[in-house]
């Protein structure tokens, strides 16, 4: 497979409700190589004329593809060590730099690409559906993984495909945009299987629970860790989340087979 293709890394960040502060520089370094050796870095066009990058690699029978979304000021090196847990788990990934993103754990190329991240994160959604758009042609399942605000648009973009998507994972969906009633307006159509959770704190629990019980879906999950966590997907980062990481990825895998996908 083509190395991962590292652009400038003049970047701006994004302002937004995630608060977590970056890992230490030799993490990162490590984290940035392994994804370099394991990843093919496609070129999406986007049906508003943008493109975006993503990193795919491909697993030989997979159950499904994830597609892979980033939290706000972030980019798919927030990924860099949970795609590979996936693959091992027998999925193939997509790991998507929106264009609303920026610097956080590694350079965001598609906020390189056009100089600045987008002025709104709703402004990613022809992102997610582009990126959703090219997985469906690799012949696997689809299932969409959010972090975040990216969370909160993954469910938008199932309510909106119910044929094309078949779960999809949200960590720390929230109502993030101008319209506080969008996400569960959203979570009312989305009928395919989702898993939800979110750090162990009131504030986060409490932007979650209410996108959880507007779900139609009649296979949904709430997952809330008993030894804490952290904002959007970082969770499951041992990194930031020494203590918890473990548990959660439990909890994921445990939803992830319960879907009962067919190696393909």
């Amino acid at each position: 497979m083509m190395k991962f293709g590292i652009l400038g890394i003049a970047l701006i960040a994004a302002s937004c409700a995630d608060k977590a502060p970056p890992p230490p520089e030799n993490a990162t370094a490590q984290a940035q190589g392994a994804l370099a050796v394991a990843a093919e870095t496609v070129i999406i066009g986007t049906n508003d004329g943008k493109k975006i990058f993503a990193d795919h690699v491909p697993v030989e029978h997979g159950r499904a593809t994830i597609v892979l979304f980033h939290q706000a000021g972030s980019s798919s090196y927030e990924y860099a060590d949970i795609a590979p847990k996936l693959n091992a788990l027998g999925y193939s990934t997509l790991v998507v730099d929106q264009r609303s993103g920026g610097k956080l754990y590694g350079p965001n190329r598609t906020v390189n690409e056009y100089g600045q991240s987008a002025g709104s994160s709703i402004d990613a959604l022809p992102d997610l559906e582009a990126a959703l758009n090219w997985a469906r042609l690799q012949g696997q399942p689809v299932i969409l993984w959010g972090s975040s605000y990216s969370a909160s648009l993954a469910l938008r973009i199932a309510a909106d495909n119910p044929t094309l998507v078949a779960a999809v994972l949200a960590f720390s969906p929230g109502e993030y945009f101008d319209d506080k009633n969008y996400v569960r307006a959203a979570a009312a159509k989305v009928t395919v299987p989702v898993f939800i959770t979110q750090g162990k704190d009131a504030k986060e629990m409490a932007q979650s629970q209410p996108i959880f019980d507007a779900l139609a879906s009649g296979q949904k999950k709430m997952f809330t860790p008993r030894t804490g966590g952290v904002h959007g997907a970082s969770t499951l980062r041992a990194d930031r989340n020494p203590n918890g990481s473990a548990e959660n990825w439990q909890a994921v895998a445990a939803f992830l087979d319960g879907l009962k996908l067919p190696r393909s």
